[in-house]
């Protein structure tokens, strides 16, 4: 956290007590089981202690990541092949893997997953598995590798690596032989998973049409789950899996009201269920986690199981999800990169934006400028925070406790499930943004707040909210005050508030 927002809140009103208790002592599980004798009490305590994984916390830290869409699909102009396309059509002339993470280093991406194998089965490595794959490629007389290549420039320019590997393989005659092909595909994730260093997610999606032989295959998850937890124990495992889950929109929309904490949705759940190393793995069943409220009080108060399930937030630079010429001037302005950030990463998600490198293998010059159009809007917005030098009246406030961890946990909790907060900037300023922050290696409890400003004779309402979780950010129109107050009207038990943030959007 930075001093000044640290040396802030030390001046805190009363409601909040500074707290600086080791993070480790909190709760660690993220799940918990709820018997049918719990009253609604009991089931929002439990919620509100659920926390997530060290490997998810991890992982939502990183904010803004990005997916590259490359392979055959480049090649012919297509959205999906058919997996019967001749690797000879894949020939990138003069693909640069620095390249692409130059540009995405610079426009602020924390992690780079790579579509190693499609719908149409088409492996960027050479998988010892398939034909249809580089190594058949006239790019570099099929000796390359473009999924080591990517991975060698991602730990360079010191970015996270995660791997897209479609389980739906269009071109593989055993695909729809479950038992044949689940092999299959659990060797070439073996392959992904020891050959090219660390893998920070493994991305899942649940495509499962006919096959060569017009049969569909039953995925085996829990194979795949055990192959990743033992080959990369720090990866998270997003889509059809229980650590990160599709927010439900290809738009890079977020819900307003978004829940980390859900139902498990496992009709029959006992507590002996949910033991051992991952036991999520072994009960998990993809389910359709689109609706609108996913973990309001409505939704817990009959469940028998919650988890820390947090949303990815996907959409593409560009209409399609692979690269068309055609496109290039329907890329997304830095504008609406703007917004889609602010209603992604600002809505607890992680902002999962593809950018599909062209037929060279290179970044367009279109896309690289509204990705870095989009970085320089929010680095100028952003580099004053309004709040970092607010002072409140200290006259009562309750003990004051130090963390030992300065870098990280230090926290304000209030004393019970509302609270506010008054910020006395030390100059009248104009912002049109907030940002707020939970400390959620305590839970997310926040469901209710608002924000005011005095104007000299009362308090008047700017912006207002539901969740924040690790992170929310609002835009409202232009308030100039000297005093600006955080009222949390509702939560699940005490809020722990880890930053708070006034801002000026750039060029408005």
């Amino acid at each position: 956290m930075n001093k000044k927002i640290i040396f802030l809140f030390l001046f805190l009103l009363p409601a909040f007590n500074y707290i600086c208790q080791p993070v480790q002592t909190v709760p660690k599980n993220n799940f918990v089981a709820i018997s049918a004798d719990d009253k609604i009490e009991n089931i929002i305590f439990k919620a509100a202690n659920v926390v997530p994984t060290q490997q998810q916390y991890n992982w939502q830290k990183l904010e803004f990541i990005a997916f590259a869409h490359f392979g055959m699909n480049t090649f012919t102009d297509r959205e999906w092949g058919e997996g019967t396309e001749d690797p000879k059509l894949f020939n990138p002339s003069r693909f640069n893997a620095r390249q692409w993470t130059r540009i995405l280093k610079s426009a602020g991406v924390k992690m780079l997953i790579l579509t190693a194998k499609h719908h149409d089965g088409f492996c960027l490595w050479p998988s010892k598995y398939t034909e249809h794959s580089v190594k058949n490629s006239p790019w570099k007389n099929g000796s390359g590798d473009i999924v080591r290549e990517v991975s060698n420039a991602c730990r360079e320019a010191g970015l996270k690596f995660g791997i897209y590997l479609s389980p739906w393989d269009r071109n593989n005659k055993d695909y729809g032989d479950s038992p044949k092909y689940n092999e299959y595909f659990v060797n070439q994730l073996k392959e992904l998973l020891t050959n090219y260093g660390e893998i920070t997610e493994v991305w899942f999606d649940g495509a499962c049409g006919e096959g060569p032989n017009g049969k569909k295959q039953i995925y085996d998850w829990q194979a795949y789950y055990k192959v990743v937890r033992e080959l990369q124990p720090e990866a998270v495992i997003f889509g059809m899996a229980p650590d990160i889950r599709w927010v439900g929109t290809e738009s890079g929309y977020g819900r307003d009201t978004e829940w980390s904490v859900i139902p498990i949705g496992l009709k029959d759940l006992t507590p002996q269920m949910l033991t051992g190393k991952n036991p999520l793995d072994d009960i998990y069943q993809p389910k359709d986690v689109m609706g609108e409220d996913l973990g309001s009080r409505d939704k817990i108060k009959s469940a028998n199981g919650l988890f820390w399930y947090p949303a990815e937030t996907d959409v593409s630079i560009r209409p399609g999800w692979f690269y068309h010429s055609n496109q290039d001037k329907e890329v997304k302005s830095p504008g609406k990169l703007t917004d889609i950030y602010f209603n992604s990463a600002g809505k607890n998600g992680v902002l999962l934006l593809n950018i599909p490198p062209d037929k060279r293998g290179l970044i367009s010059k279109y896309d690289e400028k509204s990705l870095l159009g989009m970085k320089k809007i929010l680095d100028k917005t952003f580099k004053n925070n309004f709040a970092a030098l607010a002072k409140t009246d200290s006259s009562t406030m309750n003990k004051t406790f130090y963390s030992s961890d300065k870098s990280e946990g230090q926290y304000w909790l209030a004393e019970n499930d509302s609270a506010s907060i008054e910020f006395t900037l030390p100059e009248e300023k104009i912002f049109d943004a907030a940002m707020l922050k939970e400390e959620i290696r305590l839970g997310q409890r926040v469901e209710k707040f608002h924000l005011d400003y005095w104007d000299g004779k009362e308090w008047k309402n700017f912006s207002e909210g539901t969740t924040i979780g690790f992170k929310r950010l609002l835009r409202f129109s232009p308030v100039k005050a000297k005093k600006v107050r955080l009222v949390i009207q509702q939560s699940r038990l005490n809020a722990a508030i880890a930053d708070f943030g006034l801002f000026k959007m750039y060029g408005q």
